[in-house]
Order: structure tokens, then C-alpha cells, then sequence
């Protein structure tokens, strides 16, 4: 009893009562096999009966303890043996001896294998609780809205459809109205999280509701059940969903398909509310639009200060011309041949005039978006043009390299905005450094066959390393009284018509930034 004790005790501890009972009945047969064995004239191979013995022992045992038994039960038989027949043993004793020990044997072999394959199952069934416990926790507190769904009759009606030859689940839709109210129907909540009961309220998880969420976005859904029709593994795409409130939320909406069949019954589905991030981009796309209208009407404004520069020198001569035709036909008598050449002078000022209104004209003309061919040296010069009474204040000068360019194809109005920021831009630069030598170098040349390359490098400070990493961010501004949205603009302006802006330090000093331009962009109209 102490043996046995000793070979029971781990399964005594886990087993309790039920493992005591199996370990007192295999001792107890063990003994009266023994007994009978030993004792009696009853000629068999009553050894084999320890096979039942090690039946008993495997329901409270370990695989230590199985190999013990088997060997008690195996020197039981022998010594059986040896105490009915010592020396004059025969052949069908021996024989009745060796089958009880092969029995014994193979019974042990078997009970230890189904031991191991015992403790494996265990092992995995611990694996698994510990997988679906993290997974739970996971699922409940993860701040993101999760729904677990069975899908496995929407799955099972789709799949009928297929086999049917239809493909076109929208198509499917349009031609049988309650079709989609019909693959609502057949979908189950199975679980939601807490993140999912905050995102649409209370109710919003649960089986009835399920449809009035869906309502707002059925073209979506019908995307999901195309998806499952052709056998897609994601769905992700943005949606708009209804909460116990009424309120319309956009979210982004993704969707993971099991490859089995048979585990469309748990399908995840994972919402992200992305309203305030799409409300916070639309503001933004509405406060780019208005700064980029008011850095155009800044361009017309300096359009508009240069034409009065410009309109300013033949006016004057007009007058000094109108003053010197009178002072010509007040003398006595008139000089007609001198009050003559004033006229003509006047004629040939005021044609300079209306020739400075025309050109602004149209710059301004085109400021709809409309493509045109011109020279880019045109464009340059125009431009300075414009921005002469600004150079002229601080005292910079511009330096154009020429060189040979072809035809460039592009919204005039708009490259001539960018050259405008960028070169009243580097003016300030100098201005607010107080650079001695203050010179733009403007310098064009043909990139490849498809691109022209425009640098403006100036002779100031050049751009901090804090600046670069944000040069050309929305709002991001090193003057005091700036916004931050004109080199923004400037590369958005470039990059909608497949053009590119970049900006960094000269090596030889000063900043630079390199327009490239499509010499024909691959459409008449962004």
C-alpha cells in the first residue's frame, strides 16, 4: 500500500476521491490475480488478468507511475511462476507466462502512448484557452470598434447565387428590391467591444439595429457582398454609419474574410471614426482654396501696384508733351512744326499706355486655368517686370542666365505666381538678414525631353536645418508677419499640373529652390 501510495500520489492530489478509488481496485486486483495465480489449481493464464489491473492504474496514474505498475505486475507473474514450478516448470506453464508478459507488454505500450497523446491534447487545449483569452482581451479593450459577425448564411446565400451564374451582385440588387434588406436579415452580432457600444451608442451593437445602421450606407454594402461573391480575403473602404442618435458617422471600414467557409460564422469587422479628421481636411482644403484666391489677388495686387509704376512715366510725358503743344500755338506766330512733333510724342506716350493696360489685361485674362505655349524668357521678363519697384526698394538685382529653351505649355498666370513668391520671397529673405550684396540668380534649362528646370537662388542667409524639415508644411513660417501657405501653394500649384518644387541651401551660399515643369502635361486641363 505504501508502493502504491507512493506510484498514486501526483494523480491523488489532482484526481481527489474518484483517482483514490482507481488506485485501490488495481491494487486489490493486483493482489487477487496474485492470489489466484499462486494459490490456486485453476490451470490459464491467469497473469494476463493484469492487463486489467493496468487498465484500472491508467485512469489515476502518471506515465511514471504506469511504468512502475507494469513492472510490479510483471514481477508479480514471474514470482507466481517460480512458486508453482519452480524447476519442473513445462512447456505450456513457460508459455501461458510469456503471453501474460507480451500482454502486459503491449498494454503498457498502448496506455503510455495514450498517455502522451493525452498530454498533447492537453497542452493544446491550455494553447488554445491562453489564445482565445489574449484574443478576448484584445477584443474588448482595444480602442478600436469591433464586431464579431456570422456571416455564414449571407456566405451560403452568395455562393447559391454564384453556382447560379450570377456575378453582378449590384446589378442582382437593382433588379430585386428587397434583396439587400433580405442579406441584412441573415446577418448575426455575435460580439461587439466597448469601443463599439461608445461609437454608436448603446443599442448600436445588438442584432435589431443592425439594419438601421446599415441603412445610410447600402452602396457600400453591396460592395461587401460583391467582396464575398468574389471570394476576396479584405474589404476596406470608408462608410457612413447611423448611431442611437440619428448621427451620420464616416468610418473607415475594414473587413477580414476567413478563407475557410466554415468560419464565416465568426468574421471580424473593425470601424476607425474618421469624422473629425475628414472635417478637419475639408477645413483645410477650404482654407487652402481661400488663401490660394488670396494669393492671387496679392498677384493681381502687385499687378496693379506695377501698372500704376509703369502707367506713371508715359502719363507724365503726355502731360509735358500737352504742356509743351501749348506753349508752341500760344507764340506768335504758332510754331506748327514743333506743336506737331509734342502731338506725335503724345500719340506715340499714350500708345505705351494702352499697350501696359493690354498686357496686364491679359496675364489676367487667363487667370481661369486656361493652357497657352509661350517662352519662358517672356514669362521671366513679365515678371520682373511686375516686380521691378520691389527690387528696386531693397536694392536687388536679378540675374538671368539665358539659355535656349523650348516652348513651355502651362497656366501662365499660375507659373507666374510661383516665380513671384519665390523671388518676393527671397527678397524678404536678404531684407530681413541685411545681406551687403543682394542678387537673384534666375537660371532655366532644359531638364530632359519632357521637363524644363527653373533655380532661384538668392545671396542671404540660406535655410536653417529646423526650417528645411518643414519648408514647404501648411502654416509653417519663419516671418513675423506670415502665413505659411505660399511655398505650400507653390508645390501644390506645380504638382497638380505633374510638375515638382524643391528648396535647400546653395553650396556656394544662399537658398535655392528648383521648379522642374512638364514642357507639355499629358492633359489640356488639370
Amino acid at each position: 500500500m505504501a508502493i502504491a501510495s507512493t506510484i498514486f500520489r501526483a494523480r491523488d492530489l489532482e484526481g481527489g476521491a474518484q483517482h483514490l478509488v482507481f488506485c485501490l481496485v488495481a491494487v486489490v486486483l493486483a493482489a487477487g490475480v496474485f492470489y489466484v495465480d499462486t494459490y490456486t489449481d485453476i490451470e490459464g493464464a491467469i497473469a494476463v488478468l493484469y492487463v486489467i489491473t493496468m487498465l484500472l492504474a491508467a485512469q489515476a496514474t502518471t506515465r511514471v507511475g504506469l511504468l512502475a505498475i507494469s513492472g510490479c505486475c510483471a514481477v508479480l507473474a514471474l514470482l507466481s511462476y517460480a512458486m508453482t514450478h519452480g524447476d519442473d516448470g513445462d512447456l505450456q506453464s513457460t508459455v501461458r507466462l510469456i503471453v501474460a508478459l507480451a500482454a502486459l507488454a503491449v498494454t503498457t505500450m498502448l496506455l503510455m502512448k495514450t498517455e502522451s497523446a493525452r498530454l498533447t491534447l492537453l497542452s493544446i487545449n491550455s494553447a488554445l484557452k491562453e489564445s482565445e483569452e489574449r484574443y478576448r482581451s484584445i477584443f474588448d479593450r482595444t480602442r478600436v470598434a469591433l464586431w464579431e459577425r456570422d456571416y455564414s448564411k449571407l456566405h451560403a446565400l452568395l455562393m447559391n447565387l454564384k453556382r447560379q451564374g450570377i456575378s453582378d451582385i449590384r446589378e442582382y440588387s437593382r433588379a430585386n428590391p428587397g434583396f439587400v434588406d433580405r442579406c441584412i436579415d441573415l446577418i448575426d452580432v455575435v460580439a461587439s467591444n466597448e469601443a463599439a457600444r461608445e461609437m454608436l451608442g448603446p443599442n448600436g451593437s445588438a442584432m435589431g439595429a443592425l439594419k438601421r445602421t446599415i441603412l445610410p450606407t447600402q452602396d457600400k454594402f453591396i460592395d461587401v457582398l460583391q467582396a464575398i461573391a468574389d471570394n476576396r480575403r479584405v474589404f476596406e473602404d470608408k462608410a457612413v454609419v447611423r448611431t442611437d442618435s440619428g448621427e451620420d458617422k464616416l468610418v473607415l471600414l475594414s473587413i477580414s474574410f476567413p478563407a475557410d467557409p466554415a468560419s464565416f460564422n465568426r468574421v471580424v469587422v473593425s470601424m476607425v471614426d474618421v469624422t473629425q479628421r475628414e472635417m478637419a481636411l475639408k477645413a483645410l482644403a477650404e482654407a487652402q482654396a481661400e488663401l490660394t484666391n488670396a494669393s492671387k489677388a496679392a498677384t493681381v495686387g502687385a499687378m496693379s501696384a506695377s501698372l500704376a509704376h509703369e502707367l506713371n512715366q508715359p502719363l507724365g510725358a503726355i502731360i509735358v508733351n500737352a504742356q509743351t503743344l501749348l506753349r508752341w500755338l500760344d507764340r506768335d506766330p504758332p510754331d506748327l512744326a514743333a506743336a506737331r512733333r509734342s502731338a506725335e510724342r503724345m500719340i506715340r506716350d499714350s500708345e505705351r499706355a494702352s499697350e501696359i493696360i493690354r498686357n496686364t489685361r491679359s496675364l489676367l485674362a487667363h487667370a481661369d486655368g486656361k493652357l497657352e505655349s509661350f517662352r519662358l524668357d517672356d514669362l521671366i521678363d513679365e515678371t520682373l517686370t511686375l516686380l521691378e519697384h520691389e527690387l528696386q526698394r531693397s536694392g536687388t538685382t536679378v540675374v538671368v542666365e539665358k539659355e535656349e529653351t523650348p516652348l513651355l505649355k502651362a497656366v501662365r498666370i499660375e507659373l507666374q505666381q510661383v516665380l513671384i513668391n519665390l523671388i518676393t520671397n527671397a527678397i524678404q529673405a536678404m531684407d530681413e538678414a541685411g545681406s551687403g550684396e543682394r542678387v537673384i540668380t534666375v537660371r532655366k534649362e532644359k531638364q530632359d525631353d519632357d521637363a524644363i528646370r527653373v533655380t532661384i537662388r538668392d545671396s542671404g542667409p540660406g535655410i536653417s536645418a529646423e526650417a528645411k524639415e518643414k519648408l514647404f508644411s501648411p502654416f509653417f513660417t519663419t516671418k513675423a508677419s506670415g502665413m505659411g501657405m505660399g511655398l505650400s501653394i507653390c508645390r501644390s500649384t506645380l504638382e497638380a499640373r505633374g510638375g515638382r518644387l524643391d528648396g535647400g541651401n546653395h553650396p556656394e551660399g544662399g537658398a535655392v529652390f528648383a521648379m522642374s515643369m512638364p514642357i507639355r502635361p499629358e492633359t489640356d486641363h488639370a
